[in-house]
């Protein structure tokens, strides 16, 4: 890791943030190796369930350092994508905190998070086709993906920015917050999440992620092989117990 990215972990949520501020968090390869490294890291330890990504000073991030794209400084690593992540997001479940700009690539690596807390003041956006480019972090292929075809085009095509409140009445933001107040929330959320059983929540949203194009024919098959070995878990048996003896549950992630 970096010092261009920050991780702090506490009560099972580990906060990874873009620590840039000065340039809008522009991401760079620092930010994609830093991001790459901690999420490497937090992968392997129990005592981490969900993540948080934010950007400090303000902002999420205005999307590629221009200016080290140029000079050959690309802020992307292979098998894992712009940022880090967009290629190849993580496995455990990711809160995205967004305060000010989320554009470009940074609204990819937005696009890349399973859950999305907001400011009111946030700006999203693709505006890639302004400076001759194309949004090939995923934010063409995602973007129609979660809200419908036609809002989707008009975005990517313009290029222009929108609104928090948009996106949350299109169901891209889960909720909407007063300035400053995003990672908040989103600790909120997170809270919530890893409250439940480690080996379920990575489950969960394998399956979610995965069914997208599995067959009626092969859904059920499929997600046995991922949820067969949740029901048989130390966890779940945990959760079983303490159900019935009206008691908080230990859960091991075994």
């Amino acid at each position: 890791m970096s010092d261009e990215v920050l991780v702090e972990v506490s009560d099972g949520i580990a906060v990874i943030t873009i620590n840039r501020p000065q340039v809008r968090n522009a991401v760079n390869g620092a930010v994609a190796r830093g991001v790459v490294a901690a999420v490497d890291e937090l992968e392997q330890r129990k005592d981490v369930s969900v993540y948080v990504l934010t950007g400090a000073g303000g902002t999420f991030s205005a999307g590629m350092d221009l200016k080290g794209f140029l000079s050959g400084d690309f802020p992307v690593v292979e098998g894992r994508g712009f940022g880090g992540i967009a290629e190849s997001p993580p496995k455990k479940p990711v809160v995205a905190a967004v305060e000010g700009y989320a554009l470009a690539g940074g609204f990819e690596m937005v696009l890349s998070c399973d859950v999305v807390v907001a400011s009111q003041e946030a700006k999203f956006g693709l505006p890639e086709p302004k400076r001759g480019l194309v949004a090939g972090a995923g934010g063409v292929m995602r973007l129609p993906r979660r809200i419908p075809y036609h809002v989707a085009m008009e975005m990517a095509l313009t290029g222009d920015h929108y609104s928090a409140a948009r996106l949350y009445e299109l169901g891209l933001v889960n909720r909407v917050t007063p300035p400053g107040e995003a990672l908040t929330a989103a600790r909120e959320i997170a809270a919530r999440i890893a409250a439940n059983a480690p080996l379920a929540l990575l489950a969960t949203k394998r399956v979610i992620v995965e069914s997208a194009d599995w067959s009626r024919e092969e859904m059920f098959a499929k997600q046995a092989k991922i949820i067969n070995p949740v029901f048989g878990s130390k966890d779940a048996m945990e959760g079983a117990a303490a159900f019935a003896e009206k008691r908080a549950p230990k859960w091991a992630g075994e």
